[in-house]
């Protein structure tokens, strides 16, 4: 069923983001670490790493096919090092903590089908460009999304929920907040009215603290240094809800409190929930594997469609099987936004854009160690970091060919 968003009077909407010590989140900087470390070296290395932390010990898994030496281990105590691990007490210590490596080559079946894909293979017609020879790491749904609620072209929750939790990184890190450690949450919820961020109803902040900080102290520094550092001031009114902490105490945290996996925060990788989402992580996968890479692909296209005002808001989900360049299917939402007919904007992405995985690696550029910063605070919207699948390079194009 489709959403017409602008049409509903008021509803609110919620979103959540982690620190970059989440025990999650330092899996999957950790998994990125050791892909760009890969890709450093071998630009055409293939890599499927998966770690898990608990309390003392990291364990790094996969698949890796590369002509590189990469040191693991030191890439698991720099990340941690970074992430504000170095003691113990925090759940996990960059110094001391074991490693354990386990990794094997890719299979061959599954190289094989991506290093030639079916439109290429023998017994078939000659492919009709050299993009029509890779094939799809695996089977799957990757879906992007944009929408005209922030400069960034992201939902608003998600936007407010990753700059909370890397203010509140920073304030840890620079002292302003000392009592702070690594691990810690966000949470917003925002009313809508007719489509329009109207108000933030409800803010949660959860974060790991040392133990003789009290109660009030943090919910008063919290708010001042943190939440009202964010939110606009006009989005926050004496109805909005606001929680820190609101399980009591959190000094027990990190990899001690809960055991981290890659690939568990999915949403906060991408769109809070806002939008859908294929069910594919990224954290620690190589561009061959669309997983990681249409879902950057379909971010571009959502947010060049939104950028050159075909639509207010525009969901992109793009389908493959295992081994075929040609995506099986390609689909475009916009929830009744759209300023030209759906046909039109179906027909200017096939245009504008390829989205076989060997012309979405040539066009973005995948093949470089970028993926790492990536990891923590959202893969989208990240204008800081340069990203190239958050060009809107293709806006001008479409808005000449749409008539606009």
């Amino acid at each position: 069923m489709t959403l017409l968003f602008h049409e509903s009077p008021k509803y609110l909407l919620t979103s959540e983001s982690v620190t970059e010590g989440h025990p999650d989140k330092l899996c999957d900087q950790i998994s990125d670490g050791v892909l760009d470390a890969v890709l450093r070296n071998d630009p055409m290395g293939r890599v499927a790493c998966e770690v898990a932390v608990t309390n003392g010990l990291v364990v790094v898994m996969g698949e890796i096919t590369t002509n590189s030496y990469v040191d693991v281990p030191k890439i698991v105590r720099d990340t941690l090092r970074n992430a504000g691990y170095t003691n113990s007490e925090y759940g996990i210590d960059a110094k001391s903590c074991g490693v354990t490596v386990s990794i094997q080559e890719q299979s061959n079946d599954i190289s094989a089908g991506v290093t030639t894909a079916l439109e290429s293979r023998p017994g078939r017609e000659a492919p009709a460009d050299d993009f029509d020879t890779t094939g799809a790491g695996d089977q799957g749904m990757m879906v992007g999304f944009a929408c005209n609620e922030t400069p960034e072209l992201m939902p608003l929750t998600v936007s407010l929920s990753h700059r909370l939790v890397k203010q509140l990184s920073i304030v840890r890190k620079e002292g302003a907040l000392p009592y702070l450690r690594p691990d810690g949450k966000s949470q917003v919820t925002v009313e809508y009215r007719h489509g329009v961020p109207h108000r933030v109803d409800t803010v949660v902040i959860s974060a790991q603290h040392d133990p003789d900080v009290s109660t009030e102290q943090m919910e008063k520094e919290i708010t001042e240094e943190v939440i009202k550092k964010i939110i606009p001031a006009e989005l926050l009114d004496d109805d909005t809800k606001i929680y820190i902490n609101p399980s009591g105490r959190f000094v027990i945290g990190g990899p001690a409190g809960d055991t981290g996996l890659t690939g568990r925060k999915i949403l906060v990788d991408t769109y809070g929930g806002i939008a859908r989402h294929g069910g594919g992580a990224f954290s620690g996968k190589d561009p061959t594997k669309v997983d990681r890479s249409a879902a950057y692909a379909a971010r571009w296209v959502a947010k060049n469609i939104v950028a050159a005002g075909l639509a207010e808001r525009a969901e992109v989900l793009v389908a493959y099987a295992i081994g075929v360049a040609t995506p099986i299917s390609v689909a475009v939402e916009t929830f009744g936004t759209n300023k030209i007919g759906s046909d039109k904007i179906h027909e200017l992405v096939n245009k504008h854009f390829d989205l076989r995985p060997a012309a979405i690696i040539r066009d973005l550029d995948l093949r470089r160690p970028i993926y790492q910063p990536t990891a923590a605070y959202g893969h989208f919207g990240r204008e800081e970091l340069n990203l190239s699948w958050e060009r809107t390079d293709k806006a001008e194009a479409l808005r000449k060919d749409a008539g606009l």
